[in-house]
């Protein structure tokens, strides 16, 4: 532990919110040292950085409860939604609570016809797709994890799919989001158009819990293709495999995913 993460520790605070989150939350409210080394890393070069204590909501008004209490008290709250991100989003160097989102894993509504669903933070986009598969839809972010969509919304997630269908930030009508206050609030509706405000659904993609916690999306839905075809080519140089995929996309070839790979890449894959 670093002299700055020592003095950026409020022990009697914490504390406090413990025994006041058991008393609320019971079982669901865990301190055991692997439930906590479990939620205090992702897959980086990062050392283990634990929370003091680990929550599982199962609603929005769960989460309301658990981030009042937090900022009343001034302890640290960190969002966790399945860890696969590179970036160490979900350690907590000042120790804190995690509110991890796994039991809110409901599929709310699915609007084939709108061609959208809600759901709720911790679906994970393989448990969607599995779920809107007899339907002949899908969702098409695909980071290569099956990371949760509540994550994949704050990081900004994209994929090798972005080529057509864009980012997370293309595909996020509306969210449901608990502010550091506490507070409830939508940043929209299911309508595809609107000028009334200021776009905080956008500001909410990628502001990586920084600015709330993700409770429930609304998210845009494709068709599942009719036929797939995939091909491999191989260029020269970085820059021939660029400017073929510049011109593929310039002459309206419906290309699906695009991923390249450098020549070292390639000798890996071959080893």
């Amino acid at each position: 532990m670093g002299k700055l993460e020592k003095l950026s520790r409020n022990t009697a605070a914490t504390a406090e919110v413990i025994e006041r989150l058991k008393q609320v939350f019971g079982d669901k409210c865990q301190t055991s040292q692997s439930t906590r080394a479990q939620h205090g890393h992702t897959t980086t070069w990062l050392e283990n950085q634990p929370p003091d204590a680990v929550v599982y909501p199962r609603s929005t008004d769960d989460v309301s409860k658990i981030v009042k209490l937090c900022a009343e008290l001034r302890v640290p709250i960190i969002p966790f939604g399945t860890g696969t991100s590179l970036e160490g989003h979900v350690n907590a160097p000042a120790g804190g609570v995690c509110i991890d989102m796994s039991e809110m894993n409901h599929v709310v509504a699915v609007n084939a016809e709108d061609l959208d669903c809600v759901v709720q933070p911790g679906v994970t986009r393989e448990q969607l797709n599995t779920y809107l598969r007899d339907q002949g839809l899908f969702f098409p972010i695909d980071p290569g994890a099956n990371a949760s969509l509540g994550g994949m919304a704050a990081t900004r997630a994209s994929g090798t799919n972005a080529v057509r269908y864009g980012t997370m930030k293309d595909n996020v009508i509306s969210l449901e989001v608990v502010t550091p206050s506490g507070k409830v609030i939508r940043t929209g509706h299911r309508a595809r158009k609107s000028s009334a405000g200021l776009d905080l659904t956008r500001l909410m993609i990628g502001s990586e819990g920084t600015l709330g916690i993700i409770t429930e999306l609304t998210l845009k839905l494709q068709g599942i293709p009719d036929a797939i075809s995939s091909a491999t080519c191989s260029f020269p140089t970085v820059d021939t495999a660029c400017d073929a995929v510049i011109t593929t996309i310039q002459m309206g070839i419906p290309v699906a995913r695009i991923e390249l790979l450098d020549a070292l890449q390639v000798r890996a894959v071959n080893l």
